[in-house]
């Protein structure tokens, strides 16, 4: 404990418990202030590393989910866009139904009226299924194609390119990007020279 004098130095007066607490606390030697430093640089440095980990955890976490969102929305939106494929594809009997039935119409009967009002219905049912993204496969003159082209018959020729589809049996048909129904076509074959 140490004395302190008050005001003409004639009593020493007692020290309060602050100072004696403060008297009590052992300073550090510059070797223990160093390691403590050091100590504390290294947990910051750790801290620092976990602190780096758990942000790239988290920034490839919300990458992922950003990916996953993408994904299911692309999913959505192609299920929307084929979920009516078994429908369209019977539809697609019926205009072939009246391709046939038009193109069997006697040239005398082209500008009867019932046969006008048969036109009219099928230009509007191709025109409702134009309008949900069906689309016709171009197929005659064009070379043949397994991925959009059925060949029905090879039929040999030299008036055609070897390959190139000669005529069309059955119209095919997309739905938007994706075959619905292949077109059925015949193909010209030109015969191998011997």
């Amino acid at each position: 404990m140490s004395d302190h004098t008050t005001n003409g130095g004639a009593q020493p007066r007692a020290n309060t418990r602050g100072e004696e607490r403060a008297d009590s606390i052992k300073t550090p030697s510059r070797v223990e202030l160093s390691e403590r430093v050091t100590a504390l640089e290294r947990e910051l440095a750790e801290a620092q590393a976990k602190n780096e980990e758990h942000l790239y955890n988290w920034q490839r976490s919300a990458a992922d989910f950003a990916n996953f969102k993408r994904r299911t929305d692309e999913e959505r939106a192609a299920v929307g866009q084929f979920s009516n494929a078994i429908l369209i594809g019977k539809l697609l009997a019926v205009l072939d139904d009246f391709d046939r039935a038009l193109d069997a119409v006697p040239d005398k009967q082209v500008t009867n009226p019932w046969v006008e009002g048969m036109e009219l219905v099928e230009r509007k049912l191709r025109t409702v299924l134009e309008s949900e993204g069906v689309t016709a496969i171009e197929a005659v003159g064009q070379p043949f194609d397994p991925n959009i082209h059925e060949a029905v018959v090879h039929e040999p020729t030299t008036e055609h390119p070897d390959n190139q589809v000669i005529g069309e049996l059955q119209r095919g048909y997309r739905l938007h990007d994706r075959v619905l129904r292949p077109s059925l076509v015949r193909v010209a074959n030109n015969p191998k020279e011997q």
